[in-house]
């Protein structure tokens, strides 16, 4: 078979990729030039996902209410991060908080809506109602505070050379996605999650911002180990316990969430939008109702409440 000028042999029908180079980034610069505003970013995911991001280029803003492990871990980057301490259930923090990166770094290319707790557990008559506004503070509101003051600074910075104009990133679960994962507060601020973020999507598209969510499974952090082995620092064993009913056999890690989050962040994901990405090692694929990490009403979820998941 012979092939005519452009490439393709002679007869085949051609798609018009046949030219088309593909454009890798190397490793290490795949968010390089790029700031990171990360709620929730002095432990857990947060944490995992500032040292994800810095390491391939960006600048990261670690906010959150620890301020002191917020401190250290942006102290560890020199340059390439500050900290700003900021309660998300407050508007005018995280106002603070996109106006404080844009200040110090210049510009703000990715927010990601991390931050949260288990909220208020138990039996819906018990719930008081304060105690609900307060998980609705957190776990929801917080996100459309980011979304909002974000899109505000992405949408006055304007687009890039090659037309975007940022990454908004909102962790939901999956238990935002199906009922019976989590006390009842939880899982209706995190169903409210994955619709704000679909919602906003088709708004914010136009303007070069993609907005997209995360939904983890069953995830180890130093608070998921201290619910599962009694030990905050028993990861290895609370991966283990927290795997048993998952397909994969494992609990996942904050570097499976962070890579999630790489992703999303980067030019890499430039036409995913609207999209809640499932990061759980098809663990609701089958869908087993019958174990539940989290019993409701225990006394250990009830002080987990306290301190925040």
């Amino acid at each position: 078979m012979t092939r005519p000028a452009g490439g393709s042999p002679a007869g085949m029908l051609t798609l018009g990729f046949e030219d088309m180079s593909p454009n890798v980034t190397p490793m290490g610069e795949r968010l390089k030039g790029k700031v990171a505003v990360i709620t929730g970013g002095a432990s857990g995911i947060g944490a995992g996902t500032v040292e994800r991001f810095i390491a391939e280029g960006a600048k990261c803003v670690v906010a959150d209410i620890q301020e002191e492990a917020g401190r250290t871990i942006a102290a560890a980057h020199g340059a390439n991060a500050i900290f700003v301490r900021c309660d998300v259930a407050k508007e005018s923090e995280v106002e603070a908080l996109v106006a404080a990166a844009t200040s110090h770094f210049g510009r703000i290319d990715c927010m990601f809506n991390n931050a949260g707790i288990l909220g208020a557990v138990g039996p819906v008559a018990d719930i008081p109602g304060g105690e609900w506004q307060r998980s609705i503070d957190v776990l929801l509101s917080s996100v459309f505070y980011g979304i909002k003051h974000a899109a505000r600074a992405m949408i006055a910075q304007g687009r890039d050379s090659e037309g975007h104009a940022g990454s908004i990133i909102n962790t939901t679960s999956t238990a935002g996605l199906r009922a019976g994962l989590g006390p009842h507060v939880y899982t209706a601020a995190k169903h409210g999650v994955v619709g704000l973020t679909q919602s906003v999507a088709t708004e914010l598209g136009r303007h070069g911002i993609r907005t997209n969510a995360i939904a983890p499974g069953g995830t180890v952090t130093g608070l998921t180990a201290w619910l599962a082995t009694g030990s905050s620092d028993n990861l290895t064993e609370a991966t283990q316990k927290i795997g048993v009913t998952n397909p994969m056999g494992r609990g996942g890690r904050v570097e499976d969430i962070a890579n999630a989050a790489l992703f999303l962040a980067s030019d890499e994901a430039a036409f995913v939008n609207g999209h809640v990405m499932v990061v759980d090692g098809a663990g609701e694929v089958i869908g087993d109702r019958n174990h539940r990490f989290v019993q409701l009403g225990t006394k250990i979820v009830q002080e987990t409440g306290r301190i925040g998941l």
